[in-house]
This record gives structure tokens, sequence and C-alpha cells, in this order.
């Protein structure tokens, strides 16, 4: 039915020599219709998250806070910390960052924008404006060639073969997610990401002036351990990595959605980016046929099990297509 699925595996079930490949568009836009018109109460979940802020806010003082305190740490009990406590954080606002790329906070995308390099500044490392650019597109042309920077470059998926490289890859996902772009599909910056730059700079630089180096490196630690072996990274792999042929987007229905602004309900998501995610489980709820039927996971830590242990799975189990001559939704 447009998918196909049957990619080349020797008797032992090595891993495949390609992507997955999908004649037809995105499932998300149909659905998203079909559900409208059967449901169409579901459009009054459209909006703001009226405590976006406050969220934000708290997660961001409360990692800066943490920062001074570690600014005569060991080293030792820098990375513990970082792992344990700024992981969460960091990566509570990482997706607090995705929430803002889809203007969930605000009714004004420029607000969004700012409280996006507000929530940026514990992460170290300038992203937020930059990631909505790719982030869209993720969204708009999922799985397609050479513009969805979601999928690993063909150099990746030849070289991360085997449980080894798997792990390796895992640990510096995050380097691969940001450098992928640049390779493959830079943008040029523009006046706001100048305006990301020098705000996290400046941030960087005063963390260094008035407290140390340690305390900035507990900041850019809790980002680089909490995006790589990490429960909450899990969502990385969960979302789209395929494990059940015929699916291209996995739902995750776990506790950890409450740290994670639900980015879980990733089938619900893609159907309506413009619901946040504090309403996101109300699209279950309200249709459920829709969804009970997917595969789903319920731990994150397993999906990052599976794909290093699963001979079969890897950086080539993600759906591609080719750019639909038909007019975009």
């Amino acid at each position: 039915m447009g998918f196909q699925g049957d990619r080349e595996e020797d008797e032992e079930g090595v891993m495949a020599a390609d992507f997955f490949w999908s004649y037809t568009d995105e499932p998300h836009a149909s659905r998203r219709r079909q559900i409208l018109s059967q449901y169409p109460q579901i459009r009054k979940l459209f909006g703001p998250d009226p405590f976006a802020f406050l969220k934000v806010s708290a997660a961001v003082l409360l990692q800066l806070w943490t920062a001074t305190y570690m600014c005569n740490a060991s080293w030792l009990k820098i990375l513990a910390v970082s792992y344990f406590f700024g992981s969460f954080l960091n990566h509570n606002l990482f997706l607090a960052i995705h929430e803002l790329s889809h203007n969930l906070a605000f009714s004004t995308p420029t607000y969004n924008r700012w409280l996006g390099i507000f929530a940026n500044l514990p992460i170290g490392v300038p992203m937020s404006v930059t990631f909505q650019k790719y982030h869209l597109e993720h969204h708009r042309f999922q799985g397609v060639d050479g513009i969805d920077m979601d999928i690993p470059t063909l150099a990746e998926a030849h070289t991360v073969t085997n449980a080894i490289t798997k792990s390796i890859w895992v640990i510096f996902q995050l380097f691969f997610y940001a450098l992928r772009p640049i390779f493959i599909k830079p943008k040029p910056p523009g006046m706001w990401e100048f305006t990301n730059l020098i705000i996290q700079l400046a941030l960087n630089t005063s963390m260094v002036y008035f407290y140390s180096w340690k305390s900035l490196g507990y900041l850019i630690l809790s980002t680089f351990v909490g995006g790589g072996m990490h429960p909450m990274a899990g969502h990385f792999i969960s979302e789209h990595y395929i494990f059940n042929a015929g699916q291209e987007t996995y739902s995750y229905y776990g506790p950890l959605n409450l740290m994670t602004w639900n980015v879980g309900y990733h089938n619900e998501h893609h159907d309506f980016p413009r619901i946040p995610g504090c309403r996101l489980y109300k699209v279950r709820e309200i249709a459920p046929e829709y969804y009970e039927s997917m595969k789903s996971y319920r731990s994150w830590s397993q999906v990052i099990y599976m794909y290093i242990m699963d001979r079969t799975v890897g950086p080539f189990s993600r759906m591609k297509r080719k750019l639909s001559s038909k007019k975009d939704h």
C-alpha cells in the first residue's frame, strides 16, 4: 500500500543496507482531516498553554541557581549532579523549546521566540532559533529525502552498524543532530540567530566571570549527558525509528511525559501540532480508535536498549520519501 517494508536482510537478520521507502505522503495530514471531520470538538484544544511561561521560568531559574552552587564542586560531583539532576532540567528545557517552536506559549510568535531564547540559557549552546527552522520542516516534510534533517545521513548509517558503534552514536547523538543540518542543508543565519548567540554568550561569560568555569561546565554537561545515554533521550529514537514495518511514528505513554511536555504523545503531536503538550492526552481520549491500534512504548530506556542490541535496527531504520509534486497541505 505504497510502503516498501521488505528490505534486504540475510538469514542471520543483519542490519539493512537502505532506508524504508514510502511512495505515499506522510500519514498525519490525512489522519488529521479524518479525525477533525469525526470529532470537530478537538479544535477547542488548539492554542497556547497558559502555564508555559511559568514552567519554563521555574526550570531556567532552578538550573541556573544549581550552576552557581556547583562553582566550587569537584568534577566528579558535577558529573553526578549533571546526570541525575541537571540533565532532567536541561532536557525539559530542550523540549520546552520544541513546544515554543510551534508557538504554543503565546499567540504572538515573537513572544514565543523570546521565551525560547530564555529557555535556551541553561543549555549553554545557542540553538532555539535554528531548531525552529529545521523542526517545522520536519513536520511539513516528514521523511522527505534531503529536507527532513531528523533522518540520519548515509555516512551515519554506513558507520553505525553494530552494538558498539550504536552505543557511541547514542551517547553523542546531540552532536549528530546539531551538525547534520550544517553539512546537508545549511541555512544562512539571520537577526534572531545572532540575538540568540549574543544573549547566550553573555550568560556563559557571566557564569564564568561571577562564578567559575565549573558552573558553565555543569550546564554544558547537563545538556550533553541528558541527550545521550539517558532515559529522557530515548524519545529521539522512539519517535520515528521503525521497529514495526508499516508504522513510521510512535507514541510513548510512560511517566516521563510529565517532565517532557508530553512529547511522548508523538503521533498525536504530529497529527495536531497546534495543540500544546498539556492537552495532547485529550486527543487520544476523544479519538481512541485512531491510536490504540498503533504500536507504542512504555519505557524510553527499553527503546534505547532495543536500538543498541537489535542487529536489524539502526540508522537505516527510518522512513524516507521523495518530495511530493502535490501542493503542501
